[in-house]
């Protein structure tokens, strides 16, 4: 009776051990998959604080809130499972999806670029303009629709690039993976926005603090530290969001060029970022990151230039050429 309880605490054990470690698996699986999605995860963190203003400050928290809940459902409900589908039944889909969505990151962040030092009125502010008017929840409304439709957009992003940073194995690990890096980013990402928005407000409230000095001096100075701050914050993130999406796109446009056999432009920025990291041995992990970054963005910029007029003049028209068309068909 000893010997099998012995035994069964033994297995007990051992399938302890296993879970274990397949959780370590995962863990280890999601962080170095979801650190190639970092690009876009800044972008999306640059580009959501947008969506609040103009609304009550009461009412900023629920929006954020009411996009991250789509945000999740873009990525486990829709996403997720067409991520599996692709991996098992059309693998040879993955790559040119991604580099689909490189050119789309990439031209975004060119757009940004070429809107800051061009204004010409981008694609997407008709939207904008009708987003303000209306009562406030039909505003609401379609503010946290075209959240949620941008939102998609980089979600696919994320959970391609996350998909194809895993290595071929179990389809449920791949699941969980995929569904750890969706519900993490998520947090991360909505968190960050929540902050983000609401820190205005705890300064406020901290320059109106009524303690006694030297306290309340100190507190008060910091509140209007980041009242004024804030402003800067939100231009740099922005424009870190364009550098990053430009950056990852380009990215994106060198591995899936690679992987078709075209591994010039990926071997000439690799060994340009090598030389020049040789260079400066005590920092050379930064900067051969730096060389690779600002060569992925170049490469980004340009294919971003490509295809502006392509969409202005030919996919623009075009879509809303369709879009008149859908009222006579219905």
């Amino acid at each position: 009776m000893s010997l099998g309880l012995i035994a069964l605490l033994d297995d007990v054990a051992f399938l302890a051990r296993s879970a274990a470690a397949s959780l370590d698996d995962v863990a280890g699986q999601a962080a170095r998959a979801g650190t190639k999605a970092a690009g876009v995860v800044i972008d999306d963190a640059a580009v959501t604080p947008r969506y609040v203003v103009g609304f009550a400050a009461e009412r900023e928290l629920p929006i954020v809130g009411k996009i991250a809940l789509g945000s999740l459902r873009n990525k486990l409900l829709f996403l997720l499972p067409g991520a599996l589908a692709l991996s098992a039944f059309a693998p040879w889909a993955i790559t040119p999806l991604l580099m689909l969505g490189g050119t789309y990151l990439c031209y975004e962040g060119t757009e940004k670029v070429y809107e800051a030092l061009f204004p010409h009125g981008a694609a997407g502010h008709g939207e904008d303009e009708q987003a303000a008017s209306g009562s406030d929840q039909a505003r609401e409304d379609r503010r946290v629709a075209s959240a949620i439709k941008t939102d998609f957009i980089l979600s696919a992003e994320i959970m391609a690039i996350t998909l194809a940073a895993l290595p071929e194995g179990n389809v449920w690990t791949r699941a969980v993976v995929l569904a750890v890096v969706a519900v993490g980013i998520t947090a991360a990402v909505y968190g960050a926005v929540a902050l983000i928005v609401k820190a205005d407000d705890a300064g406020l409230a901290l320059s109106r603090s009524s303690l006694a000095a030297p306290l309340g001096s100190l507190v008060r100075g910091v509140g209007r530290g980041i009242v004024k701050g804030m402003p800067v914050l939100l231009s740099l993130l922005s424009v870190v969001g364009t550098a990053a999406m430009v950056w990852v796109g380009g990215g994106i446009l060198l591995h899936g060029l690679e992987e078709y056999g075209i591994a010039g432009p990926a071997h000439a920025t690799h060994d340009l970022a090598a030389s020049l990291a040789g260079l400066v041995p005590a920092i050379a992990g930064a900067v051969e990151w730096f060389v690779t970054a600002v060569a992925s963005g170049l490469i980004g910029l340009v294919v971003g230039g490509l295809v502006i007029p392509l969409t202005h003049f030919v996919i623009a028209p075009a879509w809303k050429g369709l879009a008149r068309l859908r009222p006579r068909a219905a």
